[in-house]
């Protein structure tokens, strides 16, 4: 026993040895939780409290849960294999399994992944003809899935309007649709199980008495429907809090700081829940921190305490205070990314491990300019929890569009976007496509014309566009024609009715930066105007470089690479060296937060998360200016830059303060406009454009080669052009 415990700080060990008793044990970032649960564990099985069948362990990831398991046969001379150790869904899917026919399933009953999900959702559209345009799969599946994560059946959905209306009719014919097939979904394994245990009283009462403990990791990260879960187990009732003999005792391991996933319905007042509705008569702090230096958990605390309503808690280390924080500030984001790649360089020099270096940003399209540099450079690198910027979907739909404007018999590219996004040709017509190019012994962009019947109408109407494609944007230059493949082909109306659909805008939005930056570095392709699609052009040259930088330069399985992620995925790990790219103002915090309830909170949350990574050695920089959607853009630096001690950090150059950059004011979101453009055009004049006819001004920015304005066309709606190549007249 001595040596279970021996390992152990005074906080840790008062939680490990605690009584019986509910418990909530605020973990702070490298404090030792993980330790703390299992020998937690661990300790209740010794001491002969409750053997191995009556401990019931819940995690976030399989990966935390295997995790749990290897330390617990280290710590335990017994088989360990049996325990309910596991995620929510899993153990969900362990107690529907034995009890399929109280829960109304059958025996073989099949769980629906995301993608299944998304895919069973599209069926029924399709089966009940409904327009998949008005109601978009993935919005319903979101939908669904919201509603099941508050315990809501579709028969207790409210309905404020006749699109709702609509929407619960639907979500109700999915129920339908998965009880016949025999299939559930991730959130219906909660709800199902949770369901059934608060209408079977015995079974309820039986799982109630066989689980003596209950021990939750993360639980900041918990939704309403998984407390209520947990509750049910622990005898609570809902009537009065007190909580019944018979109940479980939950011993729940968090960070209220360290909660970022409201968005997947995260519910950070779970833990004062906790806390006042099972009478906790104290709450433990896991304040030592065994990860990081003290000039970064003074940084992270400083920067936490603006938060309210914090269950609070001071990050501290006997590791000494280390280095000071680095802050670089560049004046565009290209020298931010080679600012950071030299850096990398110069800690590969001194010895330091690839693998022990991250690079974090708050979107993922900001890493398409770090990976050119890394990939310029010759440094290997892998993106952890996600895809290197052209290996994404969108932007291989983006490209697959280009690569048919400079190369119609492009198979692949025709095959990839035919039907994306979706225009009413199904994998027949497609099909008989094939047959016929085969048939004809030519691509299957030219044997459209040889497919008859609907198939051939619909195919036709795509050749078309690509078609009128290639002849408006012949002359543009190439951002221009990326903006208006986007456009035009219908990505962005797509994306834009995805509820997860913004990053990928920011990514495709990030291919049209792309183009603008390598025709700034290539001097074969200035950004002129010219025949974009003649061979050799600026077109095929881009259509070249992204395809080497995709096949180059990521890191093989096993092979030591730098660490890209967004800070989201970064969660739980730690590294020597981590670079947090992108501090301005509308970029982290995000735009989007203003618009949020709690939401510069959150972002707030993000951020602490963010330093935390940091063992030894922590940079910040931001980037004076930006490219965005192709043009420069003035930026702030972050307000979480300002709430961080000045004494704590060290500048690493000499700023620019008093450039104009730094002094303009900040239009809405953070992102600051550049002066009007010197142009002789004013706001509120009449234009007129060859292509989209008369318009009026109403906004501009950006000078010099930068200038463009914002032209209210009417019908045809508003569009930012650039004047370098817009050839605007007084109308």
């Amino acid at each position: 026993m001595s040596d279970l415990l021996a390992h152990l700080n005074p906080p840790q060990l008062a939680a490990v040895t605690l009584p019986p008793q509910h418990a909530l044990i605020l973990a702070g970032a490298g404090s030792g939780k993980t330790r703390v649960l299992t020998t937690r564990i661990a300790w209740l099985i010794s001491t002969g409290q409750v053997g191995p069948s009556g401990i019931l362990a819940v995690t976030f990831t399989n990966k935390a849960a295997k995790e749990m398991q290897a330390r617990l046969a280290a710590l335990l001379p017994i088989n360990t294999r049996g325990m309910w150790i596991g995620t929510f869904h899993g153990l969900c899917n362990r107690f529907l399994r034995a009890h399929h026919r109280e829960a109304g399933l059958s025996a073989q009953f099949q769980i629906l992944d995301s993608a299944d999900q998304l895919s069973a959702i599209k069926r029924l559209l399709k089966n009940l003809d409904i327009d998949d345009e008005k109601y978009p799969p993935r919005e319903l599946m979101h939908f669904i899935n919201a509603h099941k994560e508050q315990g809501i059946r579709a028969a207790q959905a409210e309905a404020y309007d006749s699109f709702t209306s609509r929407r619960v009719e639907l979500y109700r014919e999915y129920e339908r649709q998965c009880q016949r097939e025999g299939v559930v979904d991730f959130a219906e394994l909660l709800l199902r199980s949770y369901e059934l245990l608060q209408r079977n009283e015995p079974l309820r009462q039986h799982y109630q008495a066989r689980f003596r403990h209950i021990l939750v990791d993360e639980f900041q990260d918990t939704n309403r429907l998984q407390y209520a879960w947990l509750k049910l187990l622990a005898g609570h009732t809902t009537d009065r809090s007190v909580v019944s003999e018979a109940g479980a005792r939950i011993f729940a391991v968090g960070d209220d700081d360290q909660s970022i996933y409201a968005f997947r319905g995260a519910e950070i007042g779970n833990m004062r829940d906790l806390q006042r509705e099972f009478e906790l008569p104290n709450v433990i702090r896991l304040e030592q921190n065994y990860r990081s230096h003290g000039n970064i958990l003074d940084a992270a605390n400083a920067l936490i305490k603006q938060n309210r309503g914090r269950l609070g808690k001071n990050l501290w280390t006997e590791a000494g205070a280390g280095e000071p924080i680095r802050v670089f500030e560049a004046f565009t984001d290209i020298a931010e990314a080679r600012f950071v790649v030299e850096e990398i360089s110069e800690l590969l020099r001194e010895g330091m491990s690839r693998q022990q270096i991250a690079l974090l940003y708050r979107s993922n399209a900001q890493s398409r300019v770090l990976e050119h540099e890394l990939f310029r450079l010759g440094v290997p690198y892998r993106v952890h929890g996600g895809l290197r910027f052209f290996d994404r979907q969108e932007i291989k739909h983006a490209l697959a569009y280009l690569r048919l404007l400079a190369n119609p018999d492009d198979d692949t590219a025709f095959s990839r976007v035919v039907n994306f996004p979706t225009r009413g040709i199904g994998l027949r017509s497609i099909e008989a496509l094939q047959e016929t190019a085969q048939r004809v012994n030519s691509s299957l962009y030219n044997a459209a014309a040889s497919l008859a019947g609907k198939a051939g109408a619909s195919v036709a109407k795509f050749i078309r566009l690509i078609e009128t494609l290639r002849s408006e944007t012949r002359d543009l230059p190439l951002p221009e024609v990326i903006d208006r493949i986007i456009e035009e082909s219908g990505l962005r109306q797509h994306y834009l009715v995805d509820k997860e659909g913004q990053d990928r805008l920011e990514n495709l939005d990030e291919l049209i930066n792309a183009a603008t930056s390598f025709l700034q570095e290539d001097e074969d392709h200035p950004l002129a105007e010219g025949d974009i699609v003649s061979a050799g052009g600026p077109l095929a040259s881009f259509l070249a470089h992204a395809s080497l930088e995709a096949g180059e330069h990521q890191a093989g399985e096993g092979q030591e690479a730098v660490q890209l992620m967004t800070v989201h995925a970064a969660k739980g790990l730690e590294f020597d060296a981590v670079f947090i790219t992108g501090l301005e103002q509308g970029l982290f915090p995000h735009e989007n937060a203003a618009q949020e309830r709690d939401g510069l909170e959150e972002e707030r949350r993000l951020m602490y998360v963010a330093v935390t990574r940091a063992r030894q050695r922590l940079y910040l920089t931001h980037a004076q200016t930006r490219m965005l959607h192709g043009q420069t853009r003035y930026c702030l630096p972050s307000s979480f830059l300002d709430e961080l001690p000045v004494e704590l950090l060290r500048k690493v150059n000499g700023g620019t303060a008093n450039t104009a950059a730094a002094t303009r004011p900040a239009s809405a979101g953070g992102w600051q406009q550049a002066p009007a453009a010197n142009n002789g055009l004013r706001i509120g004049q009449n234009v007129r454009h060859a292509r989209f006819g008369v318009g009026v001004i109403v906004s501009s920015e950006g000078a010099g080669a930068e200038a463009r304005v914002q032209v209210n066309f009417g019908a045809g709606g508003m569009k930012w052009l650039a004047l370098e190549y817009a050839r605007l007249t007084p109308a």
